[in-house]
C-alpha cells in the first residue's frame, strides 16, 4: 500500500513514511492509493470476533509490510483495550459511548494506535533516517481533546518530544489539566487565538526549511495517516454489536476537522454495512453549507461549547472528497450535515436527560440531535450516535442542564490537583518559529 498527496505534487511513500512525515512535502495530506475491500467473513462473522482480531484485520492492509503481524496486532491490542459500548438511549437511537479510554475521549484511539507505530519505526526501523540519538518533534494543534490523548499516548515514549498547541481560555478545564501537567516530553503552548490560528502554526512549521534543517518534525493531529485510519475501528465495533443486521444504521457523528467522520464513511467504503452518514456540526458550519451550496468557504472559528469541533477550516474534509473522488452528487448522497447551536445543544441535553436520564455532553448532544432531525424525515430508520467524551470534562454546561453533579472518575480528581505547566504565546507564527528553533 502506497499513499498519495491530496495536492498531487509529491511521491508516493509508505505506511512507515507518512506516519514519521506526517504531512506530504507539498502541504497536502497522504491518502491511501486504494480502499482495501473487508473480507466478506469479516462482516459475516463479526459477533464472533474480538475486538482486537477485527481491528488487526481493518488496519493491515493499510499498514501492509512495514510492521511484523505479532508487532501489529500487539500494538492494535493495546489500543483498542478499554470497553467501547453499543447504549440504547431511545427505541431508534443509539449511543456509542467512546470515552472508557485513559483521557476520557474518542482520541484516545487513534493517538495510542499512533504513538506505538512511530515508536515501533523510530526504535525498530534504521531505514526511517534516524539513528539511535536522533529525536522525532511531534507537533499537534488542539481544540480539546486531541491534546491530551496525544499527550497521554506519547508520555515518556523515548525518541519523541510532543509540542501542543493549544487556544487558551477555548478548552475545558479538564481537557487543559490533561495536556498541561505531564512535563517531561510533553510541552504545552497557550496560544492566544483560536484553533485555526494553532493548525495554521503548525503547517507552517512543516514547510519551513530552517526547521526542517534543525528538527525532524511530524504531526499527531488526524492529518497524519496514523491517527486518522484506526479510527475506523470503532465503527466496526458498532456494527458488531449492532442487533439489526439486515438493516444497517444510520450514524451520526459530531465533526470538528473531520477526521472521525471520515473515518467512517472510509470504513463503509471498505465494505461495512452503513446506511449513511451525518457530520453533526455546531455553528462553525463550513461543511454544512458546502453540502447546500458546493461552494467551501473556510471561516473564522467560533467559541461554543463543544469546543473540540470549533473548527472553520476543517482540514480532512479535503479526504472525503478524495474518496467520492470530488464527485458532489455521490458525496451529498452519503453525507449529510446539520448546524446545531449552543442553546439546542443546552436544550438537547436537559431533554434527554429528563426523558431517558442519559447523560450527553455537548459533543455527543450535537450528534443525537442532528440524527433525531434526520430520523424525523426519514421514518422507520435506526440509527448512532458517537458520544466522543465524557460529560465530566463539561461540567458547568452538563450540570447546569441536567441539574445534576457529575462524579468524576478518579483519574480526573487525582489530575485536577496537578499544576498547569504551559507556555503563553501569541497567534504568531514567528514566535512559534523561534521557540521551536530555539
Amino acid at each position: 500500500m502506497k499513499y498519495y498527496s491530496t495536492n498531487k505534487n509529491s511521491e508516493r511513500v509508505s505506511f512507515k513514511e507518512a506516519t514519521i512525515k506526517g504531512q506530504a512535502p507539498d502541504k497536502g495530506l497522504y491518502f491511501p492509493e486504494m480502499i482495501p475491500q473487508v473480507d466478506k467473513s469479516l462482516i459475516d462473522g463479526i459477533e464472533e470476533l474480538s475486538n482486537e482480531e477485527i481491528a488487526f484485520r481493518v488496519i493491515k492492509p493499510y499498514v501492509d509490510n512495514e510492521i511484523t503481524d505479532d508487532d501489529l496486532f500487539k500494538i492494535v491490542s493495546e489500543t483498542v483495550n478499554f470497553s467501547i459500548p453499543l447504549v440504547k438511549v431511545s427505541d431508534n437511537i443509539f449511543s456509542l459511548e467512546l470515552f472508557y479510554g485513559p483521557t476520557l475521549a474518542f482520541k484516545d484511539v487513534g493517538a495510542r494506535f499512533m504513538s506505538r507505530c512511530l515508536g515501533y519505526f523510530i526504535g525498530r526501523d534504521a531505514e526511517s533516517g534516524l539513528t539511535d540519538n536522533s529525536k522525532v518533534t511531534v507537533l499537534v494543534a488542539t481544540s480539546g481533546d486531541t491534546g491530551g490523548a496525544v499527550a497521554n499516548g506519547f508520555y515518556d515514549v523515548p525518541g519523541v518530544d510532543v509540542i501542543i498547541l493549544y487556544p487558551s481560555g477555548k478548552v475545558s478545564p479538564v481537557q487543559e489539566k490533561q495536556l498541561t501537567t505531564l512535563g517531561k516530553n510533553i510541552h504545552a503552548l497557550e496560544i492566544e487565538g483560536n484553533f485555526d490560528d494553532c493548525q495554521q502554526m503548525v503547517k507552517q512549521a512543516f514547510v519551513d526549511e530552517d526547521i526542517d534543517q534543525k528538527l525532524f518534525l511530524t504531526s499527531a493531529n488526524s492529518i497524519n495517516v496514523a491517527r486518522w485510519l484506526p479510527q475506523q475501528f470503532y465503527y466496526f465495533f458498532a456494527y458488531k454489536q449492532w442487533a439489526e443486521k439486515n438493516h444497517p444504521p444510520v450514524i451520526s457523528v459530531p465533526s470538528g476537522n473531520f477526521g472521525n467522520v471520515c473515518a467512517g464513511i472510509l470504513a463503509k467504503q471498505s465494505g461495512l454495512p452503513v446506511r449513511h452518514f451525518i457530520a453533526a456540526c455546531n455553528v462553525n458550519d463550513t461543511v454544512t453549507e458546502y453540502l447546500k451550496t458546493e461552494i467551501f468557504q473556510a471561516q473564522t472559528a467560533v467559541p461554543t461549547l463543544s469546543n473540540a469541533m470549533d473548527v472553520g477550516n476543517p482540514s480532512n474534509f479535503i479526504r472525503i472528497l478524495e474518496i467520492f473522488h470530488h464527485q458532489f452528487p455521490d458525496l451529498a448522497k452519503n453525507l449529510s450535515s446539520y448546524s446545531i447551536s449552543d442553546e439546542e445543544t443546552i436544550a438537547t441535553i436537559k431533554e434527554v436527560y429528563e426523558q431517558t436520564k442519559y447523560t450527553l455532553d455537548p459533543h455527543g448532544a450535537v450528534g443525537y440531535l442532528s440524527l433525531k432531525r434526520f430520523l424525523q424525515t426519514h421514518p422507520g430508520r435506526k440509527g448512532i450516535f458517537l458520544e466522543t467524551a465524557h460529560p465530566v470534562k463539561f461540567p458547568d454546561a452538563v450540570e447546569n442542564a441536567t441539574g445534576k453533579k457529575i462524579e468524576p472518575p478518579f483519574s480526573i480528581s487525582s489530575i485536577m490537583k496537578l499544576e498547569k505547566k504551559s507556555i503563553k504565546m501569541n497567534a504568531s507564527y514567528e514566535s512559534f518559529k523561534n521557540f521551536l528553533l530555539d
